[in-house]
């Protein structure tokens, strides 16, 4: 079993807010694999595509898994098949207009709020490919969940998928996410924690996508409070798929796909941002209400516990002295129940020590706090009052 020590991030004073994006046509107008490899490797787009959901449907094999096997088998003869030659198609992907700078532009206007801005990628892409672009090489993703390959230490090249991401396990990222978990094989992240331990609450999860792929990110982020968010080719204007997640309640919100400053992605973002920072100040004000009112609770309770001790060593009170030590420490409570002030009538008219000293002055005073504000005194009660009355 590995012993190592992973690194996990821990809540501070200020709100995180995550942003998590899907890579192919969400911040890419195409699939990473067309710009560039397919071409290289003398194949047509479509009919690697089709060979690929041909191999995976032939044999039962998940659809990530048959394209990476393509790549590899395709390579053969005509690349050398490494990460350095991935990366380096990566470098080539193009972007949506605006991506270029939005990563650093969202930060900042988040830090002007008082907001820290993450960006995540949760993609069946190549992560490889995706480090090679332009933006992955400025640093600004968090972290890059994503498909990837293990090189053979010798010579480099790709020999067998390392980590595969497909549509329905994507969600485990929005998990590690929460709770700052983020490495891959912590299995920290099936730890139980308080909702107010979270790192990254799913009210501050933002996941945008563009396609099927992702419902399972964006109904989980829906139905815990965050923002999912649907995008579209500006170019094509083919809303039919946000038309669809809407319908279907997968998003809340749909918007081209230009990220550029001004723009409706822009300024949705940006008003997350803000609704971000007072959804927090009132879910700070929640918890400290719930955090004073859980102390109350346990000071009712152990006040509970401490009341029924006396009630019982007054009840088997077996001389005077301890009568006396014992009203003593029920003194020090005010608010007693019409039960609790029925069994301390009980237990004074039936315990002949309690009974006989009724006329000592603190259990004549006691006793007579206990009467006041009966509308209907009980048998009991009667006897007492008679008692300290005489």
């Amino acid at each position: 079993m590995s012993q190592k020590e992973f690194e996990r991030e821990s809540k501070g004073q200020k709100p995180v807010l995550a942003i998590c994006y899907d890579f192919d046509k969400t911040l890419s107008p195409n699939d990473m694999q067309a710009q560039g490899y397919i071409q290289s490797v003398r194949y047509d787009v479509g009919d690697f595509w089709t060979e690929s959901n041909e191999l995976a449907e032939n044999n039962e094999m998940d659809q990530n898994l048959a394209y990476m096997y393509k790549m590899v088998q395709t390579a053969e003869g005509n690349i050398v098949f490494t990460k350095e030659r991935l990366t380096d198609y990566g470098a080539h992907v193009t972007l949506f207009p605006g991506v270029e700078d939005w990563f650093k532009r969202i930060c900042e206007y988040g830090t002007a709020k008082g907001v820290i801005v993450e960006h995540y990628i949760i993609s069946s892409g190549l992560k490889e490919m995706i480090e090679g672009t332009s933006v992955a090489r400025q640093g600004v993703f968090k972290k890059i969940y994503a498909s990837s390959f293990y090189y053979d230490p010798k010579t480099g090249v790709a020999k067998w998928p390392a980590q595969v991401v497909n549509y329905t396990n994507k969600t485990q990222f929005l998990f590690r996410i929460e709770k700052g978990v983020l490495d891959i094989n912590d299995q920290g992240v099936n730890d139980s924690f308080a909702p107010e331990e979270m790192r990254v609450p799913f009210r501050n999860i933002v996941y945008i996508g563009d396609s099927d792929t992702d419902i399972p990110c964006m109904k989980l982020v829906n139905s815990y409070g965050g923002h999912s968010i649907g995008v579209y080719n500006a170019a094509t204007n083919d809303k039919s798929k946000v038309y669809k997640m809407m319908h279907d309640g997968r998003i809340k919100y749909y918007v081209p796909a230009d990220y550029s400053e001004g723009k409706e992605l822009d300024n949705l973002v940006k008003s997350i941002i803000d609704r971000t920072v007072a959804n927090e100040v009132l879910e700070d004000i929640y918890y400290q209400c719930k955090k004073e009112n859980l102390e109350a609770d346990k000071q009712n309770n152990e006040e509970g516990r401490k009341k029924t001790d006396l009630l019982i060593a007054l009840e088997s009170s077996g001389s005077f002295a301890t009568t006396h030590s014992t009203i003593k420490a029920l003194n020090g409570f005010d608010n007693w129940t019409s039960d609790e002030k029925e069994l301390l009538f009980n237990i004074a008219v039936e315990n002949s020590q309690v009974f006989y000293v009724l006329g000592d002055l603190d259990i004549k005073i006691f006793y007579q706090n206990l009467l006041r504000n009966i509308p209907r005194l009980t048998e009991n009660a009667r006897k007492v009052k008679e008692k300290i009355e005489k």
